[in-house]
């Protein structure tokens, strides 16, 4: 038996292939569906407030089984990408139409994290194949495939355009790899958790960044540099399998599986504040996404009965409940610009877009 299992087969990678759903690919003017529109381009307005959304306006239903993450696309949020159990991402159009517009193959298991890099033309994907692999958003060629052979559990491209060919992975073997695109190697390795790494999240315009694990800890580290900067350990603390950062970039928030979202602060400190502390919605066992308004006032998550909660910032008060699914809401991202847009994704295999 352990002679069979040194013998272990290689994995391999399966073939990648896209599919483009769309009429025509490019305009009368020659744009592709990368072009942002018009009314998008500005940014969000600098005296912006949002309103928490009321009714669903679309449903997005093309994945044959759960959807797993989804991201808007960064800054313009004309474009959504999603990750699914059927081993498929796929890129939705949220301006216009509404329509799919392509799908990306190249997974043997489900997909479980996605990350846009800082402009949105390629983006990552992890997988329970063992594979991290880099896409052309445009075009949906696999510009690059890594494995090191475990089990990703999350993937994060550097935040800014001089390092955006470095990522971070973590695995289910305890450790964080930095790889170099470019040259498909790994480039620097951060072992310190004692299980497996939940996320990894950028803070600091990418000096440094924030690891969560089942150890129930979270750990604070210089980009490049192996060696924690801050533990953060309580003995009450729990595991925390999703995180946000506040839009001014000075706190962020932790999906603790206690039924409560924890709150920190960015800097040199990173202490808890204890009195911002949100509870009522119950996601033990669930790594609900959770994220921020563009403005910053309030708080979004998911839940494991699919209902989608909103909470005031200052006051940490649940400002609505809305019942958005039948099963787990396990995803929900604020639009980065039109101001009560939301979208939720679930294991029921929908998303949906709320105003």
């Amino acid at each position: 038996k352990a002679r069979a299992r040194g013998r272990r087969k290689p994995i391999e990678s399966a073939n990648e292939t896209t599919t483009f759903h769309g009429k025509v690919f490019k305009d009368y003017q020659d744009r592709t569906y990368m072009h942002i529109p018009h009314e998008l381009k500005s940014g969000p307005a600098p005296d912006l407030k949002c309103y928490i959304p009321k009714k669903c306006i679309h449903t997005w239903g093309g994945h044959a089984k759960a959807v797993n993450r989804i991201e808007f696309f960064p800054k313009s949020g004309h474009l959504l990408l999603s990750g699914s159990m059927d081993h498929t991402a796929k890129l939705w159009s949220v301006h216009g139409q509404r329509t799919l517009l392509r799908t990306y193959k190249g997974h043997t298991g489900a997909v479980r994290d996605l990350n846009f890099n800082y402009d949105g033309s390629k983006f990552m994907t992890c997988s329970y194949d063992r594979y991290v692999k880099m896409w052309d958003t445009e075009y949906g060629r696999c510009i690059s495939r890594h494995t090191s052979k475990k089990l990703p559990y999350c993937v994060r491209i550097h935040p800014t355009a001089e390092k955006q060919y470095e990522c971070l992975v973590g695995q289910g073997d305890k450790t964080i790899v930095q790889w170099d695109t470019r040259a498909d190697e790994i480039t620097q390795k951060y072992d310190e958790h004692l299980g497996n790494v939940n996320t990894v999240t950028f803070v600091d315009e990418g000096r440094r960044f924030i690891s969560t694990s089942d150890d129930k800890k979270v750990f604070v580290w210089e980009y490049g540099i192996p060696v924690v900067m801050k533990h953060i350990s309580e003995p009450d603390m729990n595991s925390m399998p999703a995180v946000a950062v506040h839009p001014n970039g000075k706190w962020w928030i932790g999906q603790s599986l206690d039924n409560t979202i924890r709150v920190y602060t960015c800097g040199t400190r990173f202490k808890e504040n204890v009195r911002k502390i949100f509870k009522g919605h119950s996601n033990a066992g669930y790594a609900c996404q959770l994220g921020f308004s563009t403005d910053g006032r309030f708080v979004i998550s998911g839940d494991g009965r699919g209902r989608c909660f909103f909470w005031d910032w200052k006051t940490s008060k649940v400002y609505k409940r809305l019942q958005c699914h039948d099963k787990v809401c396990i995803g929900a991202a604020w639009h980065p610009i039109l101001p009560s847009r939301v979208a939720t994704c679930s294991w029921d295999g929908t998303i949906k877009y709320w105003d």
